[in-house]
């Protein structure tokens, strides 16, 4: 291929299209005041495994050198799945069990019987939580993630609010205070 003038010109065009972004990505909305708070019992973490347990979280890493934990819970979103479907798949009027039976948008009438569930899956929302304890203070940063039926993240936002932490650190006063702790 011979390079011309006009074809650098257009690859220096496309080049700065490639650009870095001038600023990181960050929390939007921003962390509540209330998921950063002092801390300074040795068994918080220890602690804080026992409170995000019995919430249904299940632990995914831990390094007690960093004072780091990290949890998740996913819960399946009934219905979603129409929310996610493509305008032109989604049904107009009629039902579906294991097949289904319905009225197009012009004349017509069909009857269809499916067996077998396909490749997807319901769509899912991941919580999670990740705390962060200096020996000093305690950082929560949590994040929900919702998943369509074919793995598709959908949607994702900050959730480190003032009700989950508030209520976090209620729970890990109580925890700790009643030294109910597990070795």
């Amino acid at each position: 291929m011979k390079w011309t003038p006009v074809s650098c010109l257009c690859l220096l065009a496309l080049g700065g299209c490639q650009a870095m972004p001038s600023s990181l990505p960050s929390a939007d909305p921003p962390p509540a005041e209330s998921c950063y708070f002092p801390s300074d019992d040795p068994a918080t973490l220890t602690a804080s495994v026992d409170v995000l347990t019995e919430w249904g979280f299940s632990l995914d890493a831990s390094d007690t050198q960093l004072g780091l934990l990290t949890a998740s819970r996913e819960k399946t979103l009934h219905g979603y799945s129409d929310l996610y479907a493509e305008p032109r798949l989604r049904p107009r009027t009629g039902f579906h069990v294991f097949g289904g039976l319905g009225s197009g948008g012009g004349a017509g009438l069909g009857v269809g019987v499916g067996l077998g569930g396909g490749f997807s899956q319901p769509p899912v929302e991941v919580e999670r939580v990740s705390l962060l304890w200096d020996r000093q203070h305690m950082r929560v940063s949590r994040d929900i993630r919702r998943f369509d039926q074919y793995g598709s993240l959908r949607e994702g936002r900050s959730a480190s609010s003032d009700g989950f932490c508030q209520q976090l650190q209620r729970a890990l006063s109580a925890q700790t205070a009643t030294g109910d702790r597990t070795p």
